[in-house]
């Protein structure tokens, strides 16, 4: 059952022992016996790093053009016959392929902590598909997430993706440790976004400002989406969770494909409506010819903007930042056809990277499946493996996710009717006892008759 369905819940399994064996057992020994089960489904977390070298020695052959690289902590005993595991990174084959097919430079950024007894964070790389869906590219397990581990794994990327201290290439981040200075350091002609959304619940947190982005390649969703898919698989032990990621990652690419074969084209499904969507509003504009290649359009409220077919511009901005020819563009395009000028289809004024066919072309190549561990390669290393230092982290482990503060903000909107709260703070707030619902006082302090201890 737990190999099934690792996160099935006690009382799933409380109930299913009671069923099969007719024997009633309490919910601490069904929790013991869980985990008893976990650990023999998913192996011991320490013995797990013994065998890493040949799992990455099973791993790059398989899938060609695969980059594996494992980094241990210094030894200063030469003689001692086992090293540390400091860090692991891996850069399948398949989507570095597909990731240079898509022809999108771009890339968000992103670390989430493991949720086991050894110290460590998954480091994520994430790219945008022709549909703007998430495109995974590379991950790491790192020791902690600072300047020296972000830079390693901006130097891995930088050698896979051919990128150089002039590169022009995009970044997003939500303003991880010592991801700032990393890539000042190493790419300083490259672009660095910042999430909106964090940003908005630091003004929210800090502030009173009430406004929100709502543009979706301003946010750093990309890796969002892709972190939430591994919530599972970052509390398994190291090679499960490198395990976990890759099979997510060839599972992902044969969903896309299905979806691939029901689109019509020749746009993506996502372009598509976008396009519709502009075409559509630009029925309320009209353009005026100058006499050269720039048509000034105007429509309602007192929308003015000039159109530059030579340079594929317009004042507007959208289509030079998303690729995708605006309403202003559109309503162009009809007057030059009533016009009589050849213009051609209209997708062909869509980026390259939102055609069917470039969206085909990422996703052309897969991923090999990989044998069980008995028929793994031996590694030929002297040395063996051990588990980073552990140690046990301050406070007790929260069973739930801290919200965010525009999530705290929601919930008051919704408390207030819909009417805007004045502040997100507890303070002025009167505790209420849960016991005497009276105010002043809490139930931990209840002493009766409504009175306080």
């Amino acid at each position: 059952m737990v190999e099934s369905n690792p996160t099935v819940p006690l009382r799933s399994i409380q109930d299913q022992v009671q069923k099969r064996l007719q024997v009633g057992e309490s919910i601490h020994k069904v929790q013991r016996a869980k985990a008893i089960a976990t650990k023999q489904v998913t192996d011991d977390y320490t013995k797990q790093y013994e065998v890493l070298r040949d799992y990455l020695t099973e791993l790059q052959p398989t899938n060609v053009d695969t980059t594996v690289k494992l980094e241990v902590v210094n030894e200063p005993n030469s003689a001692r016959e086992t090293r540390q595991f400091k860090r692991v990174y891996i850069f399948l084959g398949a989507l570095k392929k597909g990731f240079k097919a898509g022809l999108r430079d771009i890339l968000g950024l992103d670390g989430a902590f493991m949720k086991i007894p050894f110290p460590g964070q998954v480091l994520t790389a994430v790219g945008l598909d022709s549909n703007n869906g998430i495109y995974p590219l590379a991950y790491a397990i790192v020791e902690t997430e600072n300047m020296s581990s972000w830079k390693w794994f901006l130097e891995c990327l930088g050698d896979e993706l051919e990128l150089y201290s002039n590169s022009k290439f995009t970044f997003m981040s939500d303003r991880q440790k010592g991801l700032l200075p990393a890539i000042a350091q190493l790419y300083p002609q490259a672009e660095h976004r910042f999430c909106l959304r964090h940003i908005y619940e630091k003004m929210r947190k800090n502030g009173k400002q009430k406004s929100r982005a709502g543009s979706d390649i301003l946010l750093n969703n990309l890796c969002e989406v892709f972190n939430i898919k591994l919530i599972h698989g970052r509390n398994k032990p190291i090679i499960s969770c490198l395990e976990y990621i890759r099979q997510y990652l060839m599972k992902r690419i044969c969903n896309v494909k299905k979806v691939m074969s029901k689109a019509p084209g020749p746009l993506t499904p996502t372009t598509s409506k976008l396009l519709e969507r502009n075409r559509e509003a630009s029925v309320q504009y009209r353009a005026r010819w100058n006499g050269t290649a720039k048509y000034e359009v105007y429509g309602p409220w007192h929308d003015h903007h000039v159109v530059n077919m030579t340079n594929m511009s317009c004042t507007c901005r959208k289509w030079e930042l998303n690729g995708i020819p605006c309403k202003h563009v559109i309503a162009t395009i009809h007057e030059m056809v009533d016009s009589g000028d050849k213009v051609g289809e209209l997708y062909t004024y869509v980026n390259k990277v939102y055609w069917l066919q470039t969206w085909n072309e990422a996703y052309s190549y897969t991923m090999e499946p990989i044998k069980g561990r008995a028929m793994w390669p031996k590694s030929t290393s002297p040395f063996q493996l051990t588990p980073s230092r552990q140690h046990i982290q301050p406070r007790r482990p929260k069973s739930e996710r801290k919200r965010s503060a525009y999530e705290k903000y929601d919930s008051q909107m919704h408390k207030h009717g819909g009417s805007e709260p004045e502040n997100l703070t507890r303070k002025f707030v009167s505790v209420k006892c849960g016991k005497c619902n009276n105010r002043g006082h809490n139930s931990r302090t209840y002493k009766g008759d409504g009175g306080i201890a």
